[in-house]
């Protein structure tokens, strides 16, 4: 018996085979045959006989199921095809997507979104502080003739940003 990444009513995509693109819901998992029953997917035709008076007959199109290392699932929240991650929260398996951090499971999705947010927050101080430890730079004075041009430099450090401001200060003799 194989463990799947995917669960029944998760969005997936087909990443190969002739439905190559497909975006579907998955209907029904069978982790015995690593097989997934997709929505729309690898669409089949077959022949029914009557059974009764009152049932109808005919040939009757209906979802195959498709290998499950054909699928990727769809992440919730980034919208992009993702492979999946585990993380144990609140004595909790829980599946998490690799891209953005955000749950898969819908029923822990609120807990993992404020421990993904403190984890950024933390990282990003750390990041400030190094960079501030970095940024010391010596002032540097050059002379003219008639003026003495002083240049200082101040570095505002942001996560995103460096600004750099250029002072002149003429002396006069």
């Amino acid at each position: 018996m194989a463990k799947l990444f995917v669960k029944k009513g998760d969005t997936v995509v087909v990443i190969a085979g002739k439905e190559k693109g497909k975006t579907a819901k998955v209907l029904g998992v069978s982790p015995k045959t690593n097989k997934v029953l997709v929505e729309n997917v690898n669409v089949v035709t077959k022949h029914q006989r009557r059974k009764s008076q009152e049932d109808k007959g005919g040939i009757i199109k209906k979802s195959a199921p498709v290998c499950a290392s054909n699928l990727m699932v769809v992440c919730p929240d980034c919208g992009k095809a993702t492979r999946v991650a585990h993380k144990e929260i609140d004595g909790k398996k829980v599946r998490i997507c690799k891209k953005c951090g955000a749950s898969l499971d819908k029923a822990m999705a609120k807990t993992v979104k404020k421990l993904a947010k403190q984890e950024k927050k933390s990282s990003a101080k750390e990041e400030v502080k190094k960079e501030e430890v970095k940024v010391e730079e010596p002032k540097a004075e050059t002379t003219k003739k008639s003026s003495t041009i002083k240049k200082t430099t101040s570095k505002t450090t942001t996560a995103k940003k460096t600004t750099t401001k250029k002072t002149a200060i003429k002396e006069e003799e």
